[in-house]
Order: structure tokens, then C-alpha cells, then sequence
């Protein structure tokens, strides 16, 4: 096995991988927040704090990911492409919730400390939407 370098050909691609996880990162910080909001604040059961969660958080990356990772997707209206974005992120949401409804129903940890399950929802998740994003959402021509 070798180790393939970053050229100059993909590096525009590694950067945008990355911008698409910082926007992750930053979306994980609000699932996180609303969870416990939502569940601790609140008094909603975890699977509806869990849901609320994702909504926001998906809204929430789509505008970073609009403005930040795929800035060329801007020219596209905002209403369709955000519609876009939750439909096509369903297969993420379904890695991602799907991990997260099994750890709270499994591991007391999660259930103590529901940072745990939303983690792990939010790596499962990852690399489908970023697919999703990349050829589906902000690709050029789009509407």
C-alpha cells in the first residue's frame, strides 16, 4: 500500500473536504447543544430531542456549508437548495440518528451523556453527506 500525496490537483478537493468538516464540527457544537436544551431544559424524551437536534443543525450547516464550503452554490436560490440539502442529507440522518437511537437504547453512558451518542451519529454520517453535498446539493447548475 503507498501513500498517495496531496497533489496540486487534489488539494482543492482536501480543502474543501475540510471546510465541509469544520462546518461538521461547528454543526456538531449545535446538535450537541440543542440536545441537552431540548432534553435537560426542556423536558423533551431524547428521540424528540434528538430530532429537533438534527433539523437545526442541518439547517445550521447548510448556511455554512453555502457561504463557506461550496460559496460558488451561492448564485442558487436559497429555498430549493436548502430543501435539497435536507432531502439528500436523509441518508446521513439515517446513519446518523440510526447510531444515535442504538447507543441511548443500549449504553447507560449515552443515555447519562447523550454527547456520546452524538458523536458517534455524527461520524457515521460524515462521508454520506459530503457526497451528497458535493454532487447533489452545490453542484454547478443547480437550481
Amino acid at each position: 500500500m503507498t501513500d498517495a500525496p496531496i497533489t496540486a490537483a487534489r488539494l482543492p478537493l482536501a480543502a474543501q473536504m475540510l471546510r465541509f468538516g469544520l462546518a461538521g464540527t461547528a454543526g456538531f457544537v449545535v446538535d450537541t447543544a440543542t440536545v441537552y436544551l431540548a432534553h435537560f431544559r426542556l423536558g423533551l424524551d431524547l428521540y424528540s430531542a434528538g430530532a429537533l437536534a438534527y433539523l437545526t443543525a442541518a439547517t445550521m450547516t447548510w448556511l455554512l456549508n453555502r457561504h463557506f464550503t461550496f460559496p460558488e452554490a451561492r448564485a442558487q436560490r436559497a429555498g430549493s437548495q436548502w430543501l435539497r440539502f435536507i432531502v439528500t442529507q436523509l441518508a446521513g440522518f439515517a446513519l446518523n440518528r440510526g447510531t444515535y437511537a442504538v447507543l441511548i437504547a443500549t449504553l447507560a453512558a449515552a443515555r447519562a451523556e447523550p454527547v456520546i451518542a452524538v458523536a458517534a451519529g455524527s461520524l457515521a454520517g460524515m462521508t454520506v453527506n459530503f457526497l451528497a453535498a458535493r454532487f447533489l446539493v452545490f453542484r454547478e447548475g443547480a437550481r
